[in-house]
């Protein structure tokens, strides 16, 4: 896998996220917020692992 596959794979999930956020905010999401939260850290992580890895991908 090359670098722009990469970068087109996390950019694609960075923007998933903001569903995942959105998702957080209905009432009626029960114990499944557990594992929204997690979802969201991982991302969190995927993508800052991802910006070291690719320090120029902040540039794009």
């Amino acid at each position: 896998m090359d670098s722009n596959t990469i970068r087109e794979r996390v950019a694609l999930i960075e923007g998933k996220r903001e569903s995942l956020v959105k998702l957080l905010e209905k009432p009626d999401l029960g114990t499944l917020r557990i594992d929204v939260n997690q979802a969201i850290e991982e991302i969190d992580e995927l993508i800052e692992e991802f910006k070291r890895t690719f320090p120029d991908a902040d540039q794009n």
